[in-house]
């Protein structure tokens, strides 16, 4: 056979080669048929069956939830204790027992149907990350199905050779079975970058190219497949050249992975002797816990947001204290600066129900909400404020565009704090205000709000789309989204600057922050604090030791006068390739 090239998206970096598996789910053989309807008389019985089903899954998850965190860390282990947290979600399961009940369906269907209805709600929703959590619940409904008829899943943790698995999907608690010497690398004809699996995968350190579509049928047991994580490619039947090609690639990644692995627990200094303060990311507590094992600097941004998602009520102010205390406990006295609530556009939030809206970036959502529905926020701000007794605790508003926004979230602060105040709650009576720079005006007033806030966070990842009018959402457009624009360069110059001049800070916590090649440019523009994500620290760290801060403040200067992205890019190539090392 000749040698093809199946595209799909990259979520894991790495190149292996290897013999293809197919993989599917499909319980063992000798299963009871599925029912689909019962009489009255059956309903207890039924009902019964359905409730030792759920007690065998959760008994599997917990299991296998003490593996994750013995093998991955606390972090990765939450991803399967979400699913635990499904079956006593009060809309998920006791839908089930309601359907057997009244409509005297068999725990079979009521199954089926109530995990299809939940996963479709979640797939129609316009949030990648929210469309992906169907993968949960379905994995979930599969292990409830599985132990109703009697049977258990074929187990990835009994794979002994190495082979490279191809599938229609991986749920979560497949890819926590895997092991990464064994299984050299997945492709799955479904999914996406932000899916549980793709998060695991990176975790595990496996290759994965996910989304590779209906071309993957035709891959067969035994077959030779190359597949590049990175560039979100899988070969089969690859000729010599590529090969051999492949294997330097290979050979290339150990090389690097052993360099970053000096760099993992070291600061981030410069050539020259400069201290670069680098945060992390996160959206859960075992998140925070990771970077503060990772020796991040702090958390340089708190998605709250991802506490709200995906619940079926909002959590309440102790419910939120206690995730915000836990995040500011995990990092020993490092900066957390936590994010109030960033929904609507792309995040959508079932518990609240948004009104749909024709172009939601531009709508209803983040601080307007807020503001807008003041008992939601005054909740979260008493939560951090509460936090912050336990901590180096800072709030960040999101998508402030004018000084009124600003001076009504601060207000909105202030009227939290003195609550407490007069409660006798204890909090941090200096806790720092700041804002995310995500739209143009905010950026072209840099100035103004220099004035009042306590510091600035760049966020580039609305900061391009809403300056360069690009969905970054929206593959059509996709080749111009770029935040080495001169354009969105100019604005966060701007930013900096305008921090510098008042005595404040400037952080930046978007994509860019986390782009070794962006590295040159932020550091001669005199960024303060850079947080992303925790699996960029090391690579972030290893191009700061390469870089002398006086020639990056010398060569900014040019950068920014150059008239286009590639340009800028191609520069900052250019430079990296002359650095030593």
């Amino acid at each position: 056979m000749r040698e093809q090239r199946i595209s799909g998206i990259g979520v894991s970096e790495g190149v292996r080669i290897g013999s293809a598996l197919r993989y599917s789910p499909v319980p063992a053989a000798g299963m009871e048929p599925e029912r689909e309807s019962i009489g009255p008389d059956e309903v207890t019985a039924e009902t019964a069956r359905l409730r030792q089903a759920k007690e065998a899954c959760a008994s599997e998850l917990q299991a296998m939830v003490e593996r994750t965190k013995r093998t991955l860390g606390e972090d990765k282990a939450g991803i399967i204790a979400g699913q635990l947290r499904f079956l006593d979600d009060p809309k998920f399961y006791p839908a089930m027992e309601r359907k057997i009940a009244e409509l005297h369906v068999a725990a079979d269907k009521a199954v089926r149907e109530v995990t299809e209805f939940y996963a479709a709600r979640l797939e129609s929703m316009a949030n990648e990350y929210m469309r992906e959590r169907a993968a949960d619940i379905r994995d979930i409904g599969g292990r409830l199905l599985s132990s109703l008829r009697g049977g258990t899943s074929v187990r990835l943790s009994d794979l002994r050779e190495p082979v490279i698995l191809v599938a229609d999907d991986l749920a979560p608690s497949d890819t926590v079975q895997l092991d990464p010497r064994v299984v050299l690398a997945f492709v799955t004809r479904v999914g996406g970058k932000t899916s549980h699996t793709a998060i695991l995968a990176r975790s595990l350190g496996i290759p994965a190219v996910v989304g590779a579509g209906d071309a993957l049928d035709a891959v067969r047991d035994g077959e030779t497949l190359v597949v590049d994580g990175g560039a979100g490619l899988c070969v089969r039947n690859p000729e010599a050249a590529y090969l051999r090609q492949a294997a330097e690639l290979q050979e290339q990644e150990r090389e690097l992975r052993d360099e970053l692995e000096a760099f993992r627990f070291r600061p981030a200094v410069t050539a020259d002797g400069q201290r670069v303060e680098l945060a992390a990311n996160i959206g859960t507590v075992p998140e925070a816990e990771a970077a503060a094992h990772a020796d991040a600097d702090g958390i340089g941004l708190y998605r709250t947001e991802f506490l709200f998602m995906g619940a079926s009520r909002l959590p309440d102010e102790e419910e939120q204290y206690a995730a915000y205390r836990q995040a500011a406990e995990a990092m020993t006295g490092r900066p957390v600066i936590i994010r109030t609530l960033d929904i609507g556009g792309d995040k959508e939030l079932p518990a609240l129900e948004l009104p749909k809206e024709t172009n939601p970036f531009l709508g209803y959502r983040a601080i307007r909400i807020g503001l807008d529905r003041p008992e939601l926020l005054r909740t979260q701000l008493r939560a951090i404020l509460r936090a912050s007794a336990h901590g180096s605790v800072k709030i960040m508003f999101p998508m402030i565009s004018s000084m009124d926004e600003w001076r009504k979230a601060k207000g909105a602060a202030h009227e939290a704090m003195e609550e407490l105040r007069r409660e006798g709650v204890d909090f941090d009576r200096n806790v720092e205000l700041g804002i995310m720079v995500e739209v143009p005006s905010t950026a072209v007033m840099a100035d103004s709000f220099a004035r009042e806030v306590d510091f600035f966070s760049i966020g580039t990842n609305d900061l391009v789309q809403y300056t360069l009018a690009v969905d970054r959402m929206n593959e059509k457009v996709a080749e111009l989204y770029d935040y080495f624009h001169p354009a969105v360069l100019e604005l966060i110059r701007r930013v900096i600057e305008a921090a510098r001049r008042h005595g404040k800070w400037a952080g930046m916590c978007g994509g860019m922050a986390g782009d070794p090649l962006a590295a040159p440019l932020l550091l001669g523009l005199g960024l303060d604090e850079w947080s992303m994500e925790t699996g960029a620290l090391p690579k972030v760290k290893r191009a700061l030791a390469q870089l002398n801060a006086e020639t990056c403040r010398e060569r900014a200067q040019h950068w920014l006068q150059l008239a286009t992205a590639d340009e800028v890019r191609r520069e900052l190539e250019r430079f990296r390739a002359q650095l030593p090392g």
